[in-house]
């Protein structure tokens, strides 16, 4: 299964950029991409492993739930 490497502007726009083999190579261009993107922007580049591209837009727009770490 590839990778598939997204750009998201803030009202949650998903740009798909690119799709590799390879995480290594995935994981290097995200990382690239997240250095010369200026913080103030609110851009984040996200890289997600998926059968097919929908797939991937599909789990990247679906919120996620709060993490909870320990009880009450």
């Amino acid at each position: 299964m590839p990778y598939f490497v997204y750009r998201i502007s803030p009202p949650r726009q998903l740009e798909h950029l690119e799709t590799v083999e390879s995480y290594r190579t995935a994981r290097a261009t995200v990382r690239e991409r997240r250095q010369h993107e200026p913080a103030e922007t609110g851009v984040e580049y996200r890289l997600i492993f998926a059968r097919q591209q929908g797939e991937a837009e599909k789990i990247l727009s679906t919120p996620r739930d709060e993490r909870v770490i320990g009880e009450d």
